[in-house]
């Protein structure tokens, strides 16, 4: 059977990222469980073994999440940061990881020379053990799979569910233009301040922002609720425009919900102490839906980035 379609609308570009996923856990049946255990979270846990193990995969493209700009160690250096990213967004600690590579057989040896060496750099700063992978052909195609092994660090794994109406929203660091400014290869997966949330009880849910806070955040909203943004609030990089800040995507910071009952100034005290290095900001909070405040972003004119989807930022 000849896998491209001939029309569009019989295309995975019909029903773009998120409907696609949807309809792979239909596919996959019982094979797949729920979330956490299965397809739906930033990471998936595996059941059984002493503790609670997690895994991940991401990739780098050439054309998609690099290019000639970027130097080869950092993209084997991104190729590692984008899956510890989502280890950070459940509280976790990596172990270990395997890399597929795809490539055309014109790639220049001294090119993947230093994307290797790049990536083991990383690996040695974050300790994780690159144990095996694979090397297959494709012509036109430079393209890495990272698979990355990890553990929970507290007897919490903190998910992207659990918010409820009346919670606050938080991110760390800052939002905006990645792209434009090297950020998006050059950033620190924020490991240390996921672990410590994943031990705060009055942190609900939380996730990695890497395909725009106005999608990411759809992901965290609890059954009948909705965000209310305060523009004002975004914390943006130089230049950005609330729009960068909303849809740019590759910011890697974490984006989580804390308990409407919590003490915000106390938790804003410990956390200064802990990572006084790391921005943190209170953006909004959750409200019933249809009751959006008139002061807050409709987050409904905002898209960030979805594969297989021509849609609009």
């Amino acid at each position: 059977m000849h896998p491209f379609a001939r029309r569009a609308a019989a295309s995975v570009s019909r029903l773009g990222e998120e409907r696609l996923i949807a309809a792979i856990r239909r596919w996959l049946g019982s094979a797949s469980p729920r979330a956490p255990f299965g397809i739906g979270d930033d990471c998936a846990v595996l059941p059984g073994g002493r503790g609670r193990q997690l895994i991940t995969v991401d990739p780098v493209i050439y054309g998609r999440h690099f290019d000639d700009t970027v130097a080869p160690r950092d993209v084997g250096a991104k190729l590692l940061k984008r899956n510890l990213s989502d280890l950070a967004a459940m509280g976790g600690r990596p172990t270990a990881a395997v890399l597929a590579l795809t490539l055309d057989a014109r790639v220049s040896v001294k090119w993947l020379e230093q994307f290797y060496r790049g990536l083991g750099a990383c690996a040695r700063r974050y300790r994780v053990a690159v144990v095996g992978g694979d090397v297959a052909q494709a012509d036109g195609v430079v393209a890495a799979s990272l698979t990355l092994l990890g553990a929970t660090t507290g007897r919490r794994v903190l998910t992207r569910t659990g918010a409820k109406v009346g919670d606050f929203i938080y991110v760390t660091g800052l939002l905006g233009r990645s792209l434009a400014t090297g950020h998006h290869h050059r950033f620190s997966p924020r490991l240390n301040e996921g672990a410590w949330l994943a031990r705060q009880p009055a942190v609900r849910a939380m996730m990695d922002v890497s395909d725009g806070l106005a999608k990411d955040l759809h992901a965290l909203t609890p059954s009948r609720a909705i965000p209310a943004l305060s523009a004002a609030a975004l914390p943006r990089r130089a230049g950005a425009t609330m729009r960068n800040a909303l849809t740019d995507g590759e910011d890697y910071e974490l984006v989580f919900a804390v308990a409407a009952s919590a003490d915000r100034d106390a938790f804003a005290r410990t956390w200064g102490r802990a990572f006084p290095r790391t921005g943190l900001s209170c953006i909004g909070r959750f409200v019933p839906a249809g009751k959006l405040p008139a002061d807050a972003i409709n987050l409904a004119e905002f898209h960030g980035y979805e594969h297989l989807r021509r849609t609009p930022r």
